[in-house]
C-alpha cells in the first residue's frame, strides 16, 4: 500500500492479503505470507497498515441463523411520517433496541427506510409486528418481503479470484 495525493492505493499484494483475510480471518500470517509470497513481517505490517488507516475494521464470526432457531429472513420497507431528525433519531433508535432487526438503511425512493429482519418463522415475524415494530411511532407506511433464497451476499465487493 502506498498513498498519491491523499488517496490510499492498495497493490496487487494487498488485495491478496485482503481476499484471504475475507475468506477466512483466521488464516494463519505464515499461511498467508506463503500464499502471497512475501515474509511474514511484511504480510503482517501490511495488515497493520490496512488496519491503521481503517480498512479493516475488525475481525468477526460468521453465524448460521438457522442454527439460532431464524429459518427466515424479511425485508421490511417503511415509509415515516415525518423526515425531521428528531423523528429519523427515535425510529434509528427503536430498531437498534430491536435484536431481529440485522440491518437497516435510510434509503432513497419510494420508500424511507429498508429494513432486513431475522424471523423463525411467519408466526414469530407477525408477534414481531405487533409488539415492537408497529410500536414505532412516526411509521406511516411499510411492505414486507420474505426472503426466498439468498443468491449472492458479501458486504465488499473485492474479487476474490
Amino acid at each position: 500500500m502506498y498513498q498519491d495525493n491523499d488517496r490510499k492505493i492498495f497493490d496487487a499484494a494487498d488485495r491478496a492479503i485482503l481476499a484471504i483475510l475475507l475468506k477466512d480471518s483466521r488464516t494463519p500470517l505464515q499461511e498467508i505470507s506463503a500464499t502471497v509470497g512475501l515474509s511474514t513481517t511484511s504480510c503482517w505490517n501490511r495488515i497493520k497498515r490496512m488496519t491503521d488507516t481503517g480498512l479493516l475494521q475488525g475481525y468477526t464470526v460468521k453465524v448460521d441463523l438457522a442454527h439460532l432457531g431464524y429459518h427466515d429472513t424479511v425485508i421490511v420497507q417503511v415509509t415515516l411520517d415525518s423526515h425531521s431528525e428528531e423523528t429519523l433519531y427515535e425510529f434509528g433508535r427503536a430498531l437498534e433496541s430491536i435484536p431481529e432487526v440485522l440491518e437497516a438503511s435510510l434509503i432513497s425512493g419510494d420508500y424511507d427506510y429498508f429494513v432486513r429482519i431475522a424471523v423463525k418463522d411467519t408466526r414469530d415475524y407477525e408477534r414481531l409486528l405487533r409488539e415492537r415494530l408497529y410500536k414505532i411511532p412516526g411509521i406511516r407506511h411499510s411492505k414486507s418481503s420474505f426472503v426466498l433464497r439468498t443468491l449472492k451476499r458479501t458486504d465488499t465487493p473485492l474479487p476474490l479470484g
